[in-house]
Order: structure tokens, then sequence, then C-alpha cells
């Protein structure tokens, strides 16, 4: 009896899903979107589900089969999204009509993940915008000059320890971590943390934690993404309780010490608790300092905002902070160090115009990282090539009609609750844009050539009002410890150096395949 129970329920779930996947076919013919099948249950993504590729691969593999459409049809599971591929739809739905788009995708609500799910990320509506009103004076940068200087000196921490370690393979990796770790344990929590030395500090272990997935952890991630109103039932946590309680004590804790004893530092928790009370300065008549091309420009609104933020609310902006500086910064960093040392030429030019820098304009400021063009030019070239941003996802708020995806094509109707992908690594490893799209060419980004990058083409932080208020932050903590290492020492291969550089098969995360392993020399 029990056997026939399980066969009729697990044919009944078979049919179900299979039902699915027909129903999506359906409805993409009937539209005149085209499409790859896929499979029942898995849709485009059976070899990333089953970590067999990178989820980049995925989407590639979709975008690359139809050259001459504006969108496809994209499977998720058994769930039906439309990827977008041209540039100018993209502008289109990211900035010229992003009222009808203003959401992101949830990936888990605010009943399953507290923190991230009430995080900036992830509010939605007025709720966001207010949010985003209230942060963006934080992100300006007259306050990221104050920050840089923690960036400074963690940078140094890192210069000086490698000294010891000049006969060893550098697991890259790992030091980009620690790296991160202390730069935001610093400028976002007001802790003095120094990785390098402390290998198993708490803060490190705990942020390692919340990127290490256990199969559990998949697990619930995939039944999130299938059964959404199950897992909010459920109450499936992602992410473990101890490691969110961590965070949650350290933000709690220090704003009620800072208020008590009337202590002020120049960190986000401080920013935050500024932004709260509305006492935050934008300093909007202020020109803002160039740090980067890649930089997001930030509208700052001078109306105050009138919403009182819950406890748990402000809690979740600085563990989004902290989630998007630990491990985005470190994957970047890490593959741009891989990248000089598989290419010694661009290596060598890099460190001639840090050496020059250095010999003329001394001390490194908030006022003069600017200076350095190609610097810039390979920090953008590695966030071209390795964008952790992968895709803009949105979810549709307002009825809206896509023009059609192809000449002599219909319009493609899309509904509220729906979801359009908007790609951002596809199209910067696409040869119209970035011709030879798989070198590592910085002079892409240079003064003579960036005119010729065309408009969307180029979003490692996202575009329109939902691209990433951290971008300020990321390319000065990138810019310090590039400058810093590259002064100091030569980054040289060795023998588990992967070239070229294939991504490790992971969720989300970027990774080379092995690891990052390099060989370290010092400077004469």
């Amino acid at each position: 009896m029990l056997t026939e129970i399980l066969i009729f329920l697990l044919t009944t779930i078979l049919g179900y899903f299979l039902y699915v996947y027909k129903k999506i076919h359906r409805k993409y013919d009937e539209s005149g979107v085209k499409y790859l099948p896929g499979l029942p249950f898995f849709g485009n993504t059976i070899r990333s589900t089953f970590l067999w590729s990178h989820i980049i691969d995925d989407i590639e593999t979709v975008y690359k089969a139809f050259p001459k459409e504006r969108y496809v049809g994209y499977m998720e599971l058994t769930s039906p999204y439309i990827l977008i591929r041209d540039p100018e739809l993209i502008k289109q739905i990211t900035v010229k009509d992003f009222d009808h788009f203003t959401n992101h995708k949830e990936f888990f609500s605010e009943e399953v993940e507290p923190l991230f799910g009430g995080s900036l990320l992830m509010m939605k509506g007025d709720r966001w915008r207010d949010m985003r009103t209230t942060l963006s004076p934080a992100f300006t940068g007259s306050k990221m000059r104050l920050m840089m200087p923690f960036m400074v000196e963690i940078s140094k921490n890192i210069v000086e320890d490698l000294k010891d370690h000049l006969d060893e393979d550098i697991d890259v990796n790992d030091l980009m971590y620690r790296y991160t770790t202390d730069v935001i344990a610093s400028a976002a929590f007001g802790l003095q943390v120094n990785s390098v030395k402390e290998r198993d500090n708490q803060f490190f272990k705990m942020g390692r934690s919340l990127f290490t997935f256990t199969h559990t952890q998949r697990a619930y991630f995939f039944f999130c993404l299938m059964f959404p109103k199950l897992a909010k039932m459920l109450k499936l946590q992602l992410f473990p309780e101890g490691t969110t309680r961590f965070f949650k004590d350290i933000v709690t804790t220090t704003m009620e010490q800072r208020e008590k004893n009337n202590i002020v530092r120049p960190d986000m928790i401080q920013l935050l608790m500024e932004a709260v009370k509305g006492t935050l300065s934008a300093n909007s008549t202020e020109k803002e300092k160039e740090v980067g091309f890649a930089t997001v420009q930030e509208e700052i609104k001078q109306n105050a905002v009138t919403r009182e933020w819950s406890q748990n609310e402000l809690v979740g902006q600085v563990f989004l902070f902290f989630i998007a500086g630990f491990e985005t910064s470190s994957s970047t960093l890490t593959l741009l160090l891989h990248e000089l040392a598989i290419n010694p030429a661009i290596q060598e030019k890099l460190y001639q115009e840090i050496k020059d820098f250095e010999e003329t304009r001394g001390n490194l400021t908030y006022e003069n990282i600017g200076e350095m063009k190609y610097l810039d030019c390979v920090v953008n070239e590695t966030l071209r090539k390795w964008a952790a941003a992968i895709i803009m996802d949105r979810e549709v708020t307002k009825p809206y009609e896509l023009p059609p995806p192809h000449e002599g094509g219909k319009p493609y109707k899309l509904k509220p609750g729906d979801i359009v992908y908007n790609v951002v690594n596809s199209i910067h490893r696409d040869p119209q844009y970035y011709p030879e799209p798989e070198a590592f060419d910085p002079e892409r980004f240079s003064e003579e050539n960036k005119h010729n990058i065309k408009p969307f083409t180029f979003m490692p932080f996202g575009m329109g009002p939902r691209a990433c208020i951290g971008s300020r932050f990321a390319i000065l903590e990138l810019k310090v410890l590039v400058y810093s290492i590259v002064l100091n020492y030569k980054i040289l291969k060795c023998k588990k150096t992967l070239d070229p550089i294939k991504l490790k098969a992971l969720d989300f995360n970027l990774m080379a395949l092995g690891g990052t392993w390099v060989k370290l020399e010092a400077r004469k």
C-alpha cells in the first residue's frame, strides 16, 4: 500500500513538472519568443544546478543561441523569465521606464531572512525609495573620503604580512577575503580587526560562514526558489541563525554605546545613525571627486524621510553592506591580481604608473587616487571581464509591453509579478561590443578609447535607480590595495596559477578553478 502511494505521489509530481514545462513552452511559442527547450524541472539551468558549470555559462548559452533577438525566453528551474539582450531595451527597463520595474525579484522574504530580506536590496516600492533616500548621503565622496584612511591602513597590514611569505605560493582568495573582512569591519562596524595576524578571529569566521554553503543550505536555497510561499510558512532560514545574531548584536550594541557615551566615528554605523536622525548632510554643493569610470552617480534628494526605521531594518542595511563588500570585492580583487600575474606586460605598465605617482604625489588620498588613469583602466577591464553582477533582475510592477523581439515579430506583454533578467556578463563578453572579449585589455578604457564603449554595455554596478549604492566605496577598496601590492611586489605565476582563467562551478560567486595562486617578489 505504501509503495503504491509513493508511486502515485511521484507520478503526480513528475506530471505536474512536465505540465509546467509544456505550459512555459506554449507561452513562449504563442508570443513568438525564441528559447532553448531545456529540461523538465531544471529548465535551462541543469548544469549550474548540479555545479557542472557556473550559472554564467547557462545564461551565456541562451544568450548566444539567438544573436539577432532583442530578448529571449529563459527558464530557471520551473520559472519562466525574459532574458533582455539589447542594450537599448535595458536602458528602457532600468532607467526610462523604471516605474514599471521598481523591484528586485524576491529571493528570500523578510519572514524567512529578516536581515537580508529587510535590506535595501530586497525592499520594494515606497519603502525602498525611502531607504535609498535615507542612505544616499552616506555614500557621497565626502563620506568616502573619511573611510579611505581605514583602507590605506589595512592595505599596509597586508603588505607588511606578505614580507614573511615571499618564498611561498600565496592563496590570493584567502588573502583578499582577509583584506575585505578588515575593511568592512572597520568602515562599517567600527571594529579594529587584523585578519592576517589573527587568522581565526570571529568576524572573519562569521563572514566565511555566510558564503560557504553546505548541501543543506543549497537544498534550502532551491526549495525557496521553487516554493517561496511554502518556505515562508516553514520559516526556513538560509543563513545560520548564530551568524545573523552575531552581526545584529554588534550593530545594536555599538549603536547603544555610541548613543550613551556620545562616541562619534566616521564609519557606516555612524552615518546610518545620523541618516535616521535626519542630521546627515549630503554636502550637495561640493563637487564630487571622480574616483573611477565605473562609479555610479548617486542622486541625492534633500527632502528628509519621515519614516521611522526599526532596529532590524537598520541592522539589515549594515548586514547587506557586509555581504556586498566581503564577497564581491574580494572576488574582483582576486581575479584582478590573477590577471596581472598572467599578463606581466600589463602589470609592468601599471607598476610604472604607480611608481611615478608615488614619487611625485607621495601619500595616496581620496583627492589624488583618480589621477592614476591606467589603474582605473585595469580595474574597469576586470569589472568588464569578471562582473560580479551577472544579471540585473527586475520584477514587473505595472503592465508593460516590450517591443517585438525581432523584425516582424509581435510585442510581448508583461504583467505584474513577471521577471526580466537584464544580462550583464554576456554583454560584457559580446564581441560586437568588445572585440576579443576573452583578452584582458585595459586599453579598452583608456582616454582615447572609452568613448567607443556603447552606452549600457558596461554595467558592473548595475544601471538606473536600482544600481549599487556602494560603487564608489568598492572602487576605492579595490584601488587602494592594488596600489599597495603592485608598488611593493611583483606578482608572478607559480605552478598552481591557472592560465587562462576558467571559473569554478559555483552558484553566483566568481572564483578561478582551483583558486588563484601566485608568488610574490619584492620590488627593488
